[in-house]
């Protein structure tokens, strides 16, 4: 475990393995720890780099919603890069932090040898639906605030994009709630104000600039990211989408045997 301090606020990271570099990317009230049964896998062939983004895990929660934007999620990741002097790796990255991966994919490519995307959408690209989606996310940010971690873990948990996740063995579903319950409510708030799918500008446009190898992976249950995955398969040159069977939106715990087979026969093909 390090923390780097990168303008102004202390950025927690787990590493593991050796070899080429490979970037773990959580999402929305998610953290490092998330990927501890894959980062195992991952780390006989590869350096895992697991970051805690801003306001998550035990990361800084800075108190101004700006700190949290998709710029400042880039040079994070970037100033991890370069404290491990850690020229380019593999990026992976789940819903949130695959729209972190996006955009360091699009801001840095030369950094990005490969590009993992799970559950990933590029935005909203709607100026109406954007708009809903903020005014939306800034309701939820001031409940999280109000009502503490535990309400809204517990709304978030009934969620119908998590109804599959019903299906996981008690001990994993009850790893998930403790890591999510972990996260502070004043960071989870910040991260939807800094950094919700309202507030960032979309990045279909940018699509086609990413020239990485790409693999996007989505659950068969995921009709919304799932369409997601086949509009970005469709503009980012070269890329290759797999939807999962019986999987939804948490691909890496709902189906954690082909998910890993899947990062590690694509990655096996490229030179991150």
């Amino acid at each position: 475990m390090a923390r780097f301090t990168i303008d102004g606020a202390a950025i927690n990271v787990e590493t593991a393995g050796g070899g080429p570099a490979l970037v773990l990317l959580h999402g929305f009230a998610g953290s490092a720890a998330g990927w501890a049964a894959h980062a195992d896998v991952f780390a006989q062939r590869y350096l895992t780099v697991a970051i805690d983004l801003v306001g998550h895990g035990l990361s800084d929660a800075p108190a101004d919603p700006r700190r949290y934007g998709i710029a400042h999620c880039v040079e994070d990741t970037l100033g991890v890069l370069d404290r491990l002097r850690i020229r380019r790796a593999a990026v992976l990255g789940y819903s949130m932090g695959g729209r972190a991966a996006l955009a360091l994919a699009i801001a840095a490519p030369e950094r990005v040898g490969a590009l993992i995307l799970e559950s990933t959408s590029p935005g909203l690209r709607d100026p109406e639906v954007r708009l809903a989606r903020a005014s939306a996310d800034a309701l939820l940010a001031d409940a999280i605030e109000r009502d503490g971690i535990r309400a809204f873990v517990d709304e978030w948990e009934r969620l119908p994009l998590f109804d599959s996740q019903a299906e996981l063995p008690e001990p994993a579903r009850q790893a998930l709630r403790a890591q999510r319950l972990r996260n502070s409510p004043v960071g989870l708030a910040n991260s939807l104000r800094g950094f919700g799918q309202g507030v960032m500008m979309p990045m279909h446009d940018f699509l086609s600039q990413i020239h990485a190898p790409t693999l996007i992976v989505t659950g068969a249950l995921d009709p919304r990211y799932c369409q997601a995955g086949r509009e970005m398969a469709e503009r980012i040159p070269g890329s290759r989408l797999e939807i999962v069977a019986g999987a939804g939106h948490t691909v890496h715990l709902e189906q954690p045997e082909r998910f890993q087979q899947l990062v590690l026969d694509f990655l096996a093909g490229v030179r991150p």
